[in-house]
């Protein structure tokens, strides 16, 4: 008995080790012929691209084979690469798809998703989800650490079949940073939902007792010859503001502004914002706080979400102070004299531009550079006579973040960072 019991878990630590070890890897083949993305995997070319499976638990039997079938094809031409997966499921009327926003992972649905590590580091990990009600989840990684306010502009569809369900993806190379070199070779590796039996599988097998999940990615091979696209996109604005105030006055403003985004290369990207105007954004929710510690809120600003992972190192980054509330909001009306009352007292600091530099080298060097620059904010009183005079509430402020973070063995870094 104590025999039988010492080989089983030597076969299992085997059987674990061996599969820890080894990477797959899966041939993109190049095409030249056009793909519909509608979900059905119905072109020439799909028949004749290499198919891999054998997907391997994640949860909750880490290592043991999944329960369902998936076929992986990849596909690619001269401006995107092509996901298509067939989902086989012995049980299609229990398949879950339950729609819900984008980007939001909880929903209880079936899902698919490819991760792809471009520089094959294990650090720097895009991935794109689909559910299998159609709707699309695009995150990213760095060190393992998720980002979903990353969006990037791409294109899928999937269909319920009777033998299961099908994924077709179209990512352009507008959305990925990757090498110039002749032959590619990244990082990939493909993952399954499987909702009614809360099981997570995948292409290549990730190991739960190993630190890293993007360390343990599988490689497509096959992909030459292309080229990066430049990644250049103007975003002008124009916005009107009408506000009737406690004296049933109203007051008007019209803002106008520009958002640049430029890939400078394949490692590093400029951001920049040039009169900003974040009135779109989700406001954030009453919170009663009866500690004598400030209150720390999200950021929805996506000036200040996307591309962000070097300058949240350590946590000293707090964007919610720039353009926030001015510093002596609150000491305005403590104090104002007899007779005084206050016009207009800007809840908000004016923020003139931002610029946002960073990127990661081939050595695992990441640069970050930020500066912004907020306006000088006045509150208007009126005297007891009717007069009308400026207390300044904040001057113009400039707030500038550099950041540099090297990269170790073993999930490991080491940064500088200079506020």
């Amino acid at each position: 008995m104590k025999f039988t019991l010492i080989l089983i878990l030597f076969i299992n630590i085997l059987y674990t080790s061996i599969f820890s070890q080894t990477k797959k890897s899966i041939k993109a083949l190049y095409t030249t012929e056009n793909i519909k993305v509608d979900g059905f995997l119905n072109e020439v070319i799909w028949n004749k691209a290499e198919k891999s499976s054998d997907f391997i638990q994640f949860e909750p039997l880490n290592g043991a084979k999944a329960s369902e079938k998936t076929d992986v094809m990849i596909l690619y031409d001269n401006s995107a690469v092509y996901i298509g997966a067939m989902l086989y499921d012995k049980s299609k009327d229990s398949i879950y798809k339950e729609l819900g926003k984008r980007d939001n992972a909880e929903v209880n649905s079936d899902l698919f998703m490819v991760g792809i590590n471009p520089y094959n580091d294990g650090l720097n990990v895009v991935g794109f989800m689909v559910t299998a009600a159609g709707v699309q989840i695009d995150i990213k990684y760095n060190n393992d650490n998720e980002d979903f306010s990353w969006n990037a502009v791409w294109f899928s569809n999937i269909q319920i079949l009777d033998s299961g369900w099908s994924v077709e993806m179209k990512i352009p190379f507008s959305a990925l940073r990757f090498p110039k070199k002749t032959v590619q070779e990244w990082g990939f590796n493909a993952l399954r939902q499987v909702r009614r039996n809360r099981e997570l599988s995948s292409w290549n097998f990730v190991d739960k007792k190993m630190n890293s999940v993007t360390k343990q990615y599988g490689i497509i091979t096959g992909i030459e010859n292309i080229k990066p696209p430049l990644r250049l996109s103007a975003t002008p604005y124009m916005s009107y503001y009408l506000q009737h105030n406690e004296q049933q006055q109203l007051n008007y403003r019209i803002n106008g502004g520009l958002d640049v985004k430029y890939g400078i290369n394949e490692s590093f990207t400029l951001d920049m914002t040039l009169i900003p105007d974040f009135g779109q954004v989700k406001s954030d929710d009453k919170i009663l706080n009866l500690t004598p510690f400030e209150t720390f809120y999200g950021e929805n600003r996506p000036f200040f979400t996307e591309g962000t992972e070097l300058f949240n190192k350590g946590n000293i980054f707090y964007s919610r102070r720039i353009g926030g509330e001015p510093l002596n909001y609150n000491t305005v009306n403590e104090n104002l004299a007899q007779g005084e009352k206050i016009k207009f007292n800007p809840a908000e600091t004016k923020m003139i531009n931002a610029t946002k530099f960073s990127g990661r080298t081939k050595n695992g060097l990441g640069l970050g550079f930020f500066n912004a620059m907020t306006n000088k904010t006045d509150a208007i009183i009126i005297d007891s006579v009717g007069n009308e005079f400026k207390v300044e509430t904040q001057p113009f402020t400039n707030y500038n973040m550099i950041v540099l973070d090297q990269s170790l063995r073993n999930n490991s870094y080491v940064s500088i960072i200079n506020t």
